[in-house]
């Protein structure tokens, strides 16, 4: 099972690294191929592995509510 969960979101150039299992979400500079997939991304592209949910809300109070923006 996954114990981290590197994330990008439209606006945001950069990568964040999420340790599940620490608790914390650090800032990550990609490279080798996960540059390669950030500069895809960057230009409109997506890419998901091993995930079956990701969702982005406007705030943490709107996901603690059970809330999924539209």
């Amino acid at each position: 099972m996954a114990k981290a969960v590197i994330i990008g979101i439209p606006g945001e150039t950069g990568l964040w690294l999420a340790d599940l299992g620490a608790g914390t979400v650090k800032p990550l500079n990609p490279t080798g191929d996960l540059a390669t997939v950030n500069d895809l991304r960057k230009t409109g592209g997506t890419f998901v592995n091993n995930v079956d949910l990701s969702v982005a809300v406007s705030s943490v109070q709107v996901a603690l509510s059970g809330h999924v923006d539209g």
